[in-house]
């Protein structure tokens, strides 16, 4: 059998060596973004890609779905169906969380002075504007956690910048840190009072059942949305957070969960962030 012809070896050469070394690999358009869905994936339709812990049925040979179609498969990089993309193609991107990594993007000079003299030296990669670092584990993706500085990892991709210099560290506590921020007792005008921990010091809302339900009502609110869906995204992150914000009861697997609800209803991973931030911020916290 004859293998399917190279197009664009620019960029498909080096996705395909890539993806031998273990890295998810999908093209990107002019303006450093993945391609868009095709017709029948279009605003997920299709039922999804699948999302971490929450599988979708769609199999389309395409690269449809952003990071969530970043693959290893020399076959499926190859494809006819990932031709159209190659021709056009402005650069490529990874997932990587996928490949069990995060990257630190430090966007400006500042940002780079600040890494460098608050987190333990690892791989650097120059970019446009600063430089990534890339650490060995995973976490949740965030955008903006400090001036300049997002956190790309799962549920997000990132742009193929070259490989860098120096060895990989581990992913350390520092980084992870960069996601959580500490309770406020902020009153949000126009939101019922947010929850209070109790004079023992445990939070009356870390009651498994309670909690459950309340991310479950958010997740069925996201799935349900048959239009506007930046508008149920963000009012399903609202109310979770509304309750649950202030006291610590959100994990990461809650926040996850949210996530992905949120994507299989067709919203990037950026759209998700920056809804989850304005939620935030909306409520103080």
């Amino acid at each position: 059998m004859t293998h399917p012809a190279l197009i664009r070896r620019d960029h498909l050469t080096t996705a395909l060596r890539l993806a031998a070394d273990g890295l998810p690999v999908l093209p990107l358009r002019k303006g450093k973004v993945p391609f868009a869905n095709c017709p029948a994936c279009l605003y997920t339709a299709c039922g999804g890609r699948p999302h971490m812990k929450t599988p979708g049925p769609c199999t389309c040979t395409a690269p449809c779905h952003g990071w969530a179609a970043a693959t290893i498969d020399p076959w499926t990089l190859n494809s006819p169906q990932w031709g159209a993309a190659w021709r056009e193609a402005a650069g490529i991107a990874y997932h990587p969380g996928g490949a069990g990594l995060t990257v630190v993007d430090l966007d400006h000079a500042d940002a780079v002075a600040w890494a460098r003299t608050t987190l333990p030296a690892t791989r650097t990669v120059t970019t446009t504007r600063g430089q990534h670092w890339i650490y060995r584990g995973t976490m949740t993706s965030a955008n903006g956690v400090r001036d300049g500085v997002d956190i790309k990892s799962m549920m997000a991709y990132a742009r193929w910048r070259g490989s860098g210099s120096g060895v990989i560290a581990a992913l350390p506590d520092a980084v992870r840190a960069l996601t959580v921020k500490a309770p406020t007792a902020y009153q949000a005008p126009g939101i019922d009072a947010l929850p209070t921990r109790a004079v023992d010091g445990v939070c009356r809302h870390r009651t498994p059942a309670f909690l459950e339900r309340g991310v479950t009502m958010a997740v069925e609110r996201i799935n349900g949305a048959s239009s506007g869906v930046h508008s149920a995204v963000y009012a399903a992150f609202l109310a979770v957070l509304s309750t649950h914000g202030q006291c610590g009861c959100l994990t990461e697997d809650h926040i996850t969960r949210l996530f992905a609800a949120a994507q299989a209803k067709g919203e990037s991973a950026r759209h998700c962030t920056d809804a989850w931030t304005n939620a935030r911020t909306r409520l103080g916290l």
